[in-house]
């Protein structure tokens, strides 16, 4: 009776979770007054939507349906002139599904509850947890900030900064460890688990969490799109043969990765809008030629916008990138990145002559000993 009792406790999410329907949101943030707006950016399927509404004396809402629960962003622009690429706009996450979502604040988002919901219940939880890891955060972000360019500029400053970012991170992680291991039932502990993993998940810390997940979470359409994303991570993890790929260079010319079988190379993601690319981009260059003699070369995948292969080659002559260079100019949607399961650049993959991959993402200081060691003999 008991096991039976527990099963269906298990099972009743996953039956929510199919059901597709109608969601409100209802906002109160304070008196917040015109021409203040509020923005709603969610996915569809392949497609990023986004919503807006004006506020009116702190009162917004938001009305729409969705096929199956999907986790969005609110935003709000209190000056009302509409979100930029340059001034970071106050966001909050929250969940649509069937249902009343309400977001209220005595004076913005930043202290606001969300409620209403069984999901945005779940992920208020999370929040409060993350709460005083995510103020260090900003802290530290407001810091560098209002930093000088020649603080920024020295080198101390610089791996202060990473240190103490690479701390707060650790933090982070364990709450979001903890959250998904007292909340597998919970469609918000795999979306916990994507934030565990970071920009770039290795399969070893990922799939052992992943697997502790209630069935119903694993089998929802949000845990199979997750299953493939495990596939494309395992397939490209440190041992593993990597991914084979054919993409134009700059002359139009179909270049293969395995052209290059025999070799060391460093498949190197990057782009011309990327700015810690082009930071990154002088330390491939001295590494590149240091070991280029020593059966080591640099394949670069460029994440470039469409339309944008001027601004591709003009960053390739500046930065004297003077190995193959490949894209298909489709930005995000570059083919390469996709089977890769590239979310975020700089990545690189070091890939040894038998096509296997001996190292990812070591960039700086690392990029250079990691090739020390094993190009070791090379002559």
């Amino acid at each position: 009776m008991k096991k039976l009792a527990s099963l269906a406790l298990t099972m009743l999410p996953s039956l929510l979770w199919a059901q597709s329907g109608s969601y409100t949101i209802q906002g109160q943030l304070g008196t917040v007054k015109a021409p203040a707006k509020a923005y709603l950016r969610y996915m569809a399927g392949s497609t990023v939507k986004l919503d807006s509404t004006t506020i009116q004396d702190g009162k917004f809402e938001f009305k729409g349906s969705v096929e199956n629960p999907v986790k969005g962003m609110l935003l709000v622009d209190k000056r009302g002139k509409g979100l930029s690429r340059t001034s970071p706009t106050p966001s909050m996450s929250v969940y649509l599904e069937p249902g009343t979502v309400k977001v209220v604040s005595p004076d913005s988002l930043k202290n606001a509850v969300v409620s209403g919901t069984s999901l945005n219940a779940d992920n208020q939880k999370l929040e409060t947890a993350l709460k005083a890891t995510n103020e260090k955060m900003e802290k530290l972000m407001q810091e560098y900030r209002s930093a000088t360019a020649e603080q920024r500029s020295k080198k101390e400053f610089e791996e202060s900064l990473d240190k103490r970012y690479e701390a707060i991170e650790a933090e982070q992680k364990t709450v979001y460890a903890q959250f998904i291991k007292s909340m597998p039932q919970s469609l918000v502990s795999l979306d916990a688990l994507k934030s565990f993993g970071g920009y770039a998940p290795e399969y070893g810390d990922v799939k052992p969490v992943f697997d502790g997940l209630a069935e119903g979470v694993k089998n929802s359409k949000a845990g199979q799109e997750y299953t493939a994303v495990l596939n494309r991570i395992k397939a490209t993890s440190v041992g593993e043969l990597a991914p084979d790929f054919t993409q134009a260079d700059t002359s139009g010319n179909a270049v293969a990765l395995h052209d290059f079988k025999g070799k060391y190379v460093l498949v190197d993601f990057w782009a011309s809008w990327c700015g810690p690319c082009r930071a990154e981009n002088p330390n491939v260059v001295k590494n590149y030629n240091e070991y280029k003699t020593k059966n080591f070369t640099v394949l670069g995948v460029s994440l470039d916008r469409p339309n944008a292969k001027e601004a591709w080659l003009k960053a390739i002559h500046k930065d004297n990138l003077t190995w193959t260079q490949v894209s298909d100019l489709k930005f995000w949607d570059n083919e390469v990145a996709k089977q890769y399961g590239i979310r975020a650049i700089p990545q690189n993959f070091l890939i040894g002559p038998d096509g296997k991959i001996v190292a990812k993402n070591v960039r700086g200081d690392a990029l250079g000993k990691k090739l020390a060691e094993v190009l070791a003999g090379q002559p």
